[in-house]
């Protein structure tokens, strides 16, 4: 049996980490009224050297526009933070293991991987529910990677957007949930 679900793509694909930030916003807006004065100074070179791999800018950008909140009380999004970005690798590297181990437990047509192997998964949040969402990363330009979901129930799936982008798609119902609730635009604040 193959766990792979599918692949869902955007109807257009937003490159632009501005453009994707305003999808996320006219999806919940309530997350205008807490972006921060002035983008927070996340030592990116630091994490990107540390994880060896660049980032993607839309996920950057949201990570300096806004705190670390959660969406509908399921998907907690939260990056490193100026100061804190140490121990975000840290903890990064800890949810890698958890991935590998899924890795080796899906049964799945074509095998993936855990960062650093080439195209390998690299985890960007994890739900209330036990759900992983990734990065499919690879040897292009960070913009072109996907997102692959893990689903608790064993199912995996792939959307060929970026994270800002599936978050939008995913609140505003565009994409299908598979195998994840329907999430609303609904927001809390995540403490860190």
């Amino acid at each position: 049996m193959d766990d792979l679900i599918g692949t869902q793509a955007p109807r257009l694909r937003l490159y632009e980490p501005v453009e994707a930030v305003a999808a996320l916003e006219r999806a919940v807006p309530e997350l205008v009224v807490h972006r921060r004065s002035a983008p927070a100074d996340i030592n990116w070179l630091t994490v990107e050297a540390d994880l060896g791999v660049g980032l993607p800018g839309d996920y950057k950008l949201l990570c300096e526009l806004l705190p670390a909140f959660a969406l509908d009380d399921f998907l907690p999004f939260g990056g490193p933070q100026p100061g804190t970005e140490a121990a975000w690798v840290q903890g990064t590297r800890e949810e890698l293991e958890i991935v590998a181990e899924w890795c080796a437990d899906a049964d799945l047509a074509v095998p993936l991987l855990p960062h650093p192997a080439a195209g390998g998964l690299l985890p960007w949040a994890a739900s209330n529910e036990g759900d992983i969402f990734l990065w499919k990363t690879g040897p292009t330009d960070p913009r072109e990677w996907t997102v692959t979901v893990a689903s608790r129930n064993g199912g995996w799936w792939h959307y060929t957007g970026g994270v800002v982008q599936f978050l939008a798609d995913l609140v505003s119902g565009t994409l299908e949930p598979w195998g994840l609730p329907n999430v609303h635009p609904a927001v809390s604040w995540v403490m860190r």
